[in-house]
């Protein structure tokens, strides 16, 4: 016996592709093709006269937005919002902005200072030697 393909069949084969591409989060370019670029370990950031005291520097293509709270006390947290995955936009008045929501971060500890963010920023591991800030 043979099985013919009916509209029905057809449709919820399609629909269920469509479902599992609709399942990422926004800001997500894992289906875009761009490739998550990430500095490699060892590889320098940034020199620690780049970083203000009291702000901070936004890395986009790593992800990873590093601060100087206090002088000689540098910070990495990740780029991307914990609300709905935008990345962070602005180091400003102690704090890491997302433009998307308007969620703010401090810049000493990656936590919330305000908007809808549900958790801090995570913490990146950064290695400071001399003048040198690299991805640990």
């Amino acid at each position: 016996m043979t099985h013919r393909s009916t509209r029905r069949t057809v449709l919820l084969a399609t629909g269920a592709s469509a479902l599992a591409v609709g399942c990422s989060k926004y800001g997500d370019d894992s289906d875009s093709g761009s490739s998550d670029v990430k500095a490699s370990s060892g590889q320098e950031l940034a020199k620690t006269t780049d970083i203000p005291v009291g702000g901070g520097k936004i890395f986009k293509d790593e992800k990873v937005v590093v601060t100087q709270p206090a002088k000689n006390d540098f910070k990495a947290f990740s780029a991307i919002c914990t609300h709905q995955g935008c990345t962070v936009t602005t180091v400003s008045d102690g704090t890491i902005n997302c433009p998307c929501h308007g969620s703010k971060f401090k810049i000493a500890d990656g936590s919330v200072a305000g908007g809808p963010a549900p958790k801090p920023l995570p913490a990146e591991q950064i290695k400071v030697e001399g003048n040198s800030i690299t991805l640990a």
